[in-house]
């Protein structure tokens, strides 16, 4: 993707920054808040995972955009982004730090519901193309060999033709931005990546250095940290998330203890079981012996 030389007009600016970066893109309310507050990085971000040109993106419009006042601990607050593209493609993009056990059937289940975008009454082949791309600190399958940006799509098993183009998902790995690709470097989504995972502004200035997308979404993120009330949802999301965490071990300890109690109770009842046989053994035996006695 080719590097643009326009920037928005910046008030207060992130060049004199330094120290820790508090919330970062991982927070996955800031995410949200900066592609949401500033379409032209929403633009940039697109244009780099589809690698495309800027000039063939006309409009990214968020279809699900979240109100200031809604509360950022609430259990329904959806964080998920929803996206229109040139009016003829969705995309749905997700932050997502914690391991997911379950992260295939979620993304699916995210990938079909943005799919089923047909209005009553119209022909199936009016479907819009339909993008699911999550940002995972993890990797989905533990058994598959790693990989920094995976793309899914229908495939016939025996030819590996494509079945649809229109029911795509796909995955960037934090944890492997090493293992970009050429074509990866090349749409500079190893940036993007290691701008959302930066540890500090210093290191962020770095990475976002001649590229006006990747200054752009610095820019908006600094000032959404100097923002009050952002600070307070991302914080709430942080606070919330460690729980969901605390919760899901907690959890899994309970799972696996009542694993070991009922392994120990299936060893008792078979010691139990092989006691009681001995003791039918031993009953018969004294009964044989009195009836000898006789």
């Amino acid at each position: 993707m080719a590097k643009t030389s326009a920037t928005p007009s910046q008030s207060v600016s992130y060049l004199d920054a330094t120290g820790p970066i508090r919330y970062g893109m991982t927070n996955d309310y800031m995410f949200r808040s900066v592609l949401q507050n500033n379409n032209y990085v929403l633009k940039g971000l697109i244009c780099s995972l589809l690698h495309l040109q800027p000039d063939e993106v006309t409009s990214v419009v968020i279809t699900n955009p979240i109100k200031p006042g809604d509360s950022a601990d609430d259990k329904e607050f959806i964080l998920d982004i929803d996206i229109l593209m040139n009016d003829s493609t969705s995309i749905n993009l997700e932050m997502q730090m914690a391991y997911q056990v379950d992260w295939q059937e979620r993304s699916l289940s995210y990938l079909c519901r943005s799919f089923d975008n047909l209005c009553r009454g119209a022909r199936y082949g009016k479907t819009r193309p339909t993008i699911h791309i999550g940002f995972l600190n993890f990797t989905p399958d533990r058994n598959a060999a790693p990989e920094f940006y995976a793309s899914y799509r229908l495939l016939n098993e025996k030819t590996h033709q494509s079945y649809s183009d229109k029911f795509i998902l796909r995955v960037v790995n934090l944890k492997q931005i090493d293992l970009a690709t050429e074509e990866d470097r090349a749409s500079r989504i190893d940036y993007w990546a290691r701008l959302f995972t930066a540890a500090s502004w210093e290191e962020i200035k770095m990475i976002a250095q001649n590229d006006s997308f990747l200054s752009a979404a610095l820019q908006s993120m600094y000032e959404s940290n100097a923002d009050e009330i952002t600070r307070q949802k991302c914080r709430a999301r942080e606070e919330y998330c460690k729980l969901e965490r605390a919760l899901e071990e907690t959890t899994d300890e309970v799972a696996a203890l009542n694993r070991q109690l009922a392994e120990r109770d299936s060893v008792i009842a078979e010691k139990d079981s092989a006691l009681a046989e001995k003791d039918s053994v031993i009953a018969e035996l004294k009964k044989q012996l009195a009836e000898a006695q006789k």
